[in-house]
Parts: structure tokens; sequence; C-alpha cells
């Protein structure tokens, strides 16, 4: 079928976000006697909601975290954001080309609004979407369960089939696969077989976005 929408993930799909933030993570576990690498803290919890990974810290940790714990962690994450975050590199020009092709655009991510409209307004991007940003606090079940990119194209008012989703960690993978959507993965960390397995085409260049549409 032809594709009619396609589907932005946030987080290391249009900024570069996830080596900023899961260190800040890092940083702030090591307080509560967790000591892991930034490669075992991304690989455990790229690509899930921040309410998927306080319950999988509970269970890590045998324990609760403090209830001020996310708000600090958010605050510290936003001032490091401030100081080094950019757009995914090519990210912006694909953008704008898709501006002038006949498929619409939207973004459906893990991310909370806040931490969204923070991050796409800091690297200027926000505008290209017209307020098509959806967040999986808007349904039941976060990636990999498909519930946020179906939410995302009944909202757009798109049957699933003609959905593009460019996404670039395992969880959003298998989400969009189980949402009966085409996927274009986005590897530029060596996962590509584990995300060709999961069911996303491997592309290691935003510019192949538009090179598959055309």
């Amino acid at each position: 079928m032809t594709i009619e929408l396609v589907i932005f993930d946030c987080d290391g799909v249009l900024v570069d976000s996830e080596v900023i933030a899961n260190d800040v993570l890092r940083q702030a576990l090591v307080g509560y006697g967790l000591h892991m690498t930034i490669e075992e803290i991304m690989k455990e919890f790229v690509g899930l909601s921040m309410a998927t990974v306080m319950v999988k810290l509970r269970k890590i940790l045998g324990r609760d975290l403090p209830d001020y714990f996310l708000s600090d962690l958010q605050e510290k994450t936003f001032s490091a954001f401030s100081n080094n975050l950019q757009p995914v590199s090519g990210v912006r020009d694909i953008l704008q080309n898709l501006t002038k092709m006949p498929q619409r655009i939207c973004v459906a991510s893990s991310g909370s609004f806040e931490k969204m409209d923070f991050t796409l307004g800091l690297t200027d991007l926000k505008h290209f979407f017209q307020g098509h940003i959806f967040s999986a606090s808007q349904v039941k079940r976060g990636k990999p369960y498909p519930d946020i990119y179906l939410y995302a194209a009944d909202q757009m008012g798109c049957d699933p089939a003609q959905c593009l989703v460019i996404e670039d960690s395992l969880p959003g993978i298998q989400g969009a696969v189980a949402a009966g959507m085409e996927v274009l993965a986005y590897s530029v960390r060596g996962q590509d077989k584990k995300l060709a397995i999961a069911g996303g085409m491997v592309i290691s260049s935003m510019n192949d976005v538009i090179k598959y549409l055309e």
C-alpha cells in the first residue's frame, strides 16, 4: 500500500538525546547503589517510557526510589540538554523535504509531552509537526506494545498499513511491527542485526527515509 503517514519516534530519531539522557540516569543511580555502564543503561532502558523504566528499576533495586527522583532527574536531564542537545544528523533537511511531499508526518514517542516540548523546541523541530505529537502517556501500554502507534494512526485518520515508522530502539520497532506498520530502523549504535530481526529495515542515514518514500 502507498505510505500516507510517516511516524517519527523522538529520542534518537529527531533529537540526539539518548546518550545524554541515559548518562544522567546512570549518574543518578550511582547514588542509590546501582553501578551500570552507559552501554548497560542504554541496552536496558532505551525506547521505554519513564513509567516502565521505574518499574524495571524497582525490580533491579528491590525497592522504590524516592518520590522526588523523577523531578530531580528531569531537572538534571533538561540542564544537560540545554548545554549539549542537537538534532539528529540530517533530520532537519528530511523534515523540510517532507513538507513538499504528499505524506503527512507526526511524532509517537515514549517521552512525556513536557520532554518533547522542551527538546523539539530547543532544536527548532517542533513547528514541522503542527501539533501532531503523541505520547505513550496517552495510551494504556507503552512500547514494545503497539498502542501508541495505533493511537497516532487513528488520530491522524490513517490506516496502520499505510504508515511508515522511523525508530531507533528495539522496543519501538517491536511495537511498530505489532501495529502492522512498515518500519525503518535508524541504527548508529551497531544494533543492526537485532533491529533487523525485530522487523525493521535498517538504515544508517536519514537520507534513506526520502529514498524509501520515493
